[in-house]
């Protein structure tokens, strides 16, 4: 039986206006779980009208009474986080454990955003000149949206979510179509916070709302996470019509490893990094860069540890991976192997024709290494999204690096090493936002910034941490006289300086 996916606008679920529906899918089971109700105009525009009246008010509230709701979602959150991974599982196919880890990592932004009011004190500057004083502080941008991915349906919100309503913005999530239930909860669990209706509002849609919201004159700012075609469009649409937009695209993840590498502790991060989640992570590991001797060794240890990953339904308590999202997403991963395969790699490790007993209608792709890929095959150019492994060879760390900045993705990398000057070398050379030192998936804690760099993020601010503060406010700054009655003014037609007075 599927259930209904409702709206979430000012306060309350709402069908909506829209007469179109959409089928959501248990990726395990091939099954519809759910009916979704896809937005229309009327929809978009009681949203934003709603967002915008909220966040007009909710902006003048006090940092205190703002720090009391973050702090109360964040007990809330936490208290739910079973159920949100239960929904995250039944509608991604990722495995529990992982959906409740995906859950904590949110947590943590949450956590940041409870004692974001420290950032938000501005600067002061005494007698800058006589009897003059200069300050700064930041104010909310007004209405901002979050266009947000299947891959990660509750982590990437609170993302967003939380920085941006701490800062004194109402907030518009238009989730993933594939799978929105956590959306929902989530909202019910803001408004259980004591946030008030209409700063946290879900408004489903595909890419008619989409372009609806990044059009919308009461839409200040935008928020985008999803491959990288439908990042660049969303960046310059929306700046276009006049928003502030960070858009994080897709990625093509290396990791090098050297020969001087413990080897055991590389394939098995390997392994995790390039499988976990059936590889359907922008952070995840898409390409081993091996260098020299290494290549034959971590080849066959990653095969031996990959071999015995358990597929399965997600909710099964053993199961290490899970189903990818679509039919049409095993499709494409398929394709590409059997494409690098007639191109000449070797296919250490085939998922393709995987069955999972019991589970025939899922949408399964078993752990696949592709070994001696070449950069002009499809497996390397393009982002696989899938649990594939890409090997390219690599004589020294120069050519590593040299493989790496040549590719038109920068959003994560890693090497492997026991080489201080190896690690320092790599770090400094890589044209890459995101960099670990012996750890595969170098997502940044709360209180950095998350963000790639070339085709991996149009805009100029990261997300989340000191960077996502500065995305959902605007600066502003104060120059102030309190001239005595008697004072004579000084005014002059020349450009003034503060040396003058």
């Amino acid at each position: 039986m599927s259930t209904d996916i409702l709206h979430f606008i000012d306060g309350a679920e709402t069908a909506g206006t829209g007469e179109r529906r959409q089928d959501v899918y248990n990726p395990a089971t091939g099954q519809v779980s759910g009916s979704l109700h896809l937005g229309g105009q009327e929809d978009l525009n009681a949203v934003v009208a709603a967002a915008k009246a909220a966040g007009e008010k909710w902006g003048d509230y006090s940092l205190a009474k703002r720090s009391a709701v973050l702090f109360s979602f964040r007990e809330l959150v936490n208290a739910h986080a079973d159920e949100l991974a239960a929904i995250i599982t039944a509608e991604h196919g990722k495995v529990l454990s992982d959906a409740k880890g995906e859950v904590k990592r949110g947590l943590e932004v949450v956590e940041f955003a409870c004692g974001l009011f420290e950032s938000l004190k501005g600067e002061y500057s005494d007698q800058v000149s006589t009897g003059i004083d200069v300050f700064s502080f930041r104010q909310p941008l007004g209405v901002v949206a979050g266009i947000t991915p299947f891959n990660f349906p509750v982590m990437v919100p609170l993302w967003m979510s939380p920085v941006a309503i701490a800062t004194g913005n109402a907030f518009i999530l238009k989730p993933s179509e594939r799978d929105p239930s956590a959306s929902g909860l989530l909202a019910k669990l803001w408004k259980q916070a004591g946030l008030p209706d209409g700063v946290f509002n879900v408004l489903h849609g595909d890419k008619e709302m989409v372009d609806g919201l990044l059009t919308h004159p009461d839409v200040d700012g935008i928020s985008f996470v999803g491959s990288t075609p439908i990042a660049k469009h969303v960046y310059e649409t929306g700046t276009q019509h006049g928003k502030r937009v960070q858009a994080l695209g897709g990625a093509k993840n290396h990791a090098v490893v050297m020969p001087d590498a413990d080897m055991s502790m590389a394939a098995e991060h390997l392994n995790a990094a390039a499988f976990g989640s059936a590889g359907q992570r922008c952070m995840a590991i898409s390409v081993a860069v091996a260098v020299g001797e290494a290549a034959d060794e971590i080849v066959s240890r990653v095969k031996d540890l990959a071999a015995g990953i358990k597929v399965a339904d997600g909710t099964e308590p053993d199961a290490d991976m899970g189903p990818v999202i679509t039919p049409a997403s095993k499709e494409r991963i398929e394709r590409i192997v059997g494409e690098a395969q007639q191109d000449g790699a070797a296919v250490v490790l085939d998922g393709r024709d995987l069955v999972v007993k019991d589970h025939e209608d899922g949408f399964f792709v078993g752990p696949t290494i592709l070994d001696k890929v070449q950069r002009t095959m499809s497996a390397y150019e393009e982002e696989i999204f899938g649990p594939v492994l890409v090997v390219v060879r690599a004589e020294s760390l120069e050519e590593a690096i040299e493989i790496i900045n040549a590719n038109p993705y920068g959003n994560g990398t890693a090497v492997f090493t026991s080489n201080g000057a190896v690690a320092r070398t790599f770090q400094r050379k890589v044209n890459v936002g995101m960099i670990g030192i012996n750890v595969p998936l170098p997502v940044p804690v709360a209180w950095h910034s998350f963000g790639g760099w070339k085709n991996s993020l149009f805009g100029d601010l990261h997300m989340y941490g000191p960077d996502g503060v500065r995305f959902y406010t605007r600066g502003k700054v104060v120059t102030q006289r309190w001239p005595e009655p008697t004072h004579v003014s000084g005014a002059s037609f020349a450009m003034p300086s503060s040396s003058d007075h």
